[in-house]
Parts: C-alpha cells; structure tokens; sequence
C-alpha cells in the first residue's frame, strides 16, 4: 500500500508516556511521535492536573539517561505529606525516611514539554496536531490513517504503541476496552500562594477526598475528588462553588487562609478513575502510560507508571522487532502484575479511612468487590 510517511514504531499520545517510550526508541529505531495536541511553543498548552512525582522516580530519570537535565527544570520538591484520613487529627510524613529522598511538585505543562523536546532531540519525529481515524493490518506490520490540519496521512509502521490516555484509541480500534475500577473525577483549580512550600496535604470528607499543594513559582493547585454520579460533582462546577465546598473543611480553610490562596482563571473537571487494560499488548502494538493503567490521583502513581511502563514497553519492543517471540507475553504479565498491586495498594489506602460507612462514596470503596464496567 502506498503510504505518506514509514517509521519502524509508531507511537500515538505524546504524553509523558509516548514520550519516553518514544525517546528511549528513537536511537535504535525509527520512530514517530503522534499527538492531537498543537505542539507549537506560541500556543497556551491546555491546563492538566497531576503534578506530583514521587521520589522513586529518580531511579527511571537516571536510567533513562534524563535525571541530570530534571534537575535543571526548576520544578519543586516535595518534602512531605499532611493528611487527615482515618480520623480528625492530621498526620505528618516526611521524605527523611525515604531512601530515594524527596519527591516533586512539577509544572505539568513544562515537564511534558521537555519530555518531548528529549524525543525529538534523540531523533524521533514529532507530528501534531493530527488524530489516529483509521488503521488496517498490512503484510509488513500496520496502515495507519492520520487526520492533520483536514488532510488524511497515511503512515506505514511495523509497530505500533498506544500511548493516548484514558481513551487508548489504537487498542480501541482493534477492539480492546478498558476494565473500569469506579466512577472517580477530580474537580480543581488553580491559584497563586505563598508559604508552606514542599507539602502535599490530603483531606478526607463525607463526600470524597481534597488535595491541595504548591506549584512552581508561586502557584498552587486545589482539587476535590468524588464519583461523577454523585450529586455533589455536579454541585462544584466553577470556581467559587468549589472554593465554598473547601472553607467548610476545618483544616483546609485554615491552610488556604495561611497561605493566601487566590484562585486564577477558570475550574477544571477531569476524569479520575482507575481503569487498566485486560491486556496491556497484542501482535503487533502495546499499550503505555494510561492506555494501559489508568491511577487513582490519590495513589501518586501515574505520571510513575507513565515513565516505568514506557522503559518497560521499549525493552519488550526491541525485543520483539529483533524476533523475540516471548517479548509481548513478558510485557502482558509485568503490567499484570503491576495492575494487581495497584489495586490491592489503593484498596488498603481508602481502607484507612472509615468515618463515613454510610456514605455513597466511601460505602463503594469499602465493598468487598468492585463492580467493573468495560468502557
């Protein structure tokens, strides 16, 4: 079949995990990189919550070759927690007895960029914006039809990685859906601040469960998460509801006040919950980053499982193109296994908390088993 473009791999969603798995790829295979998003540095990149990286990532950072140029990105560290879960009073932790050191409150829309700009600057080839519409199996690997600017492209590919988030489009093309853990969005905004830098401080209330921490340069970021079913999702559409919701919360009003948070620009709301793929990889394509487990904001593990399953996808990848037949069925059973403590992890996280049995939000985290949903 004629096509527009060729690469070795193909990589779909520049996200943190198309990203990596793209950068580690591209010096010994040709790679493209796809994304919907407009990559031009003019244009305001849209806003995205999830910010905090735990400090274990500095061992990935290091073996991806990237940790030296981290450390000049200007994001901040994070020092240590404060939450009030499982009873009234607030409980400290601190990165001292971390062996890995501090974690990272991160400028999103800095990291991902510079992620891409790694790809590209290890030879990786950049398309965007342009959407995957069609794709069709070949003798030689796969066609896949890209819409850029209303012109349909035609990439030839011998493989194929579905990084594009939640939605995971390739693996929905060939007919694999999500398994959905529960029903959990995050409303939020954010605001400029000062003081009480490096602490992530969580909350729990009869209704679902606040983060608030610091960003660079004097911002900070204040979310509430609940079931997107449950009335009071809908009650905190925009800024002030949200706000109004938060100065109820004893603690939280307190911190707010302290530190002079002012909310700047409009509430975001985004999807939240936990989903995973049945079987992150197939002949010819694998799934990375949240197409292939989606986390739970409350376990601080998806930018995390982003980066590790990406280093995991370019092992199972070179593997494979080089006629590993066992490279694919490996990778299966590492993001399996993956899965698996995830959720026995986040299980026993909001088992801790047991002040509210009665309400829907908590009474569905504390079934003995969860009702999951293909989407």
């Amino acid at each position: 079949m004629a096509t527009d473009l060729t690469a070795d791999v193909v990589v779909v969603g520049a996200g943190p995990a198309g990203a990596a798995t793209a950068l580690l790829l591209a010096p010994f295979h040709q790679t493209l990189l796809v994304d919907r998003a407009e990559m031009d540095d003019r244009v305001q990149p849209v806003a995205r919550i999830g910010e905090s990286l735990p400090a274990a990532t500095r061992r990935l950072l290091q073996d991806m070759g990237l940790w030296e140029d981290f450390q000049n990105q200007g994001h901040v560290p994070c020092y240590g927690t404060r939450s009030v879960w499982g009873g009234p009073q607030a409980i400290w932790a601190d990165s001292i007895r971390d062996p890995d050191g501090p974690g990272w409150h991160l400028d999103r829309a800095c990291f991902d960029a510079w992620l891409r700009r790694s790809a590209t600057d290890r030879g990786a080839a950049l398309v965007a914006p342009a959407q995957a519409v069609d794709l069709v199996s070949t003798a030689d690997g796969w066609q896949l039809t890209l819409l850029r600017h209303g012109r349909r492209l035609t990439v030839g590919s011998r493989f194929l990685v579905d990084a594009g988030g939640r939605t995971a489009p390739l693996a929905k093309m060939l007919g694999h859906h999500h398994r959905l853990g529960d029903r959990l969005a995050c409303c939020w905004c954010r605001g400029i601040s000062s003081g009480d830098a490096g602490v992530t401080v969580t909350i729990a209330e009869p209704g679902g469960w606040w983060y608030t921490a610091p960003l660079p340069s004097g911002r900070r970021v204040l979310a509430f998460h609940t079931d997107a079913d449950l009335p009071v999702a809908k009650e905190l559409a925009g800024v002030e509801n949200l706000l109004a919701r938060a100065r109820r919360q004893t603690d939280l009003a307190s911190l707010l006040s302290t530190v002079g948070f002012q909310p700047i620009g409009h509430a975001g709301y985004c999807a939240a919950h936990s989903s995973w793929m049945e079987a992150a990889a197939g002949p010819g394509w694998l799934a990375v980053g949240d197409a292939a487990l989606a986390c739970d904001p409350l376990s601080s593990q998806g930018l995390l499982n982003a980066l590790y399953s990406g280093l995991m996808a370019v092992r199972a990848v070179r593997r494979g193109l080089a006629g590993d037949t066992d490279a694919f069925a490996d990778y299966v059973q590492t993001m399996a296994r993956v899965v698996d403590a995830y959720r026995e992890h986040l299980a026993a996280w909001y088992a801790l908390e047991s002040r509210w049995p009665d309400q829907p939000f908590w009474r569905r985290r504390h079934q003995a088993e969860t009702t999951l949903i293909e989407t």
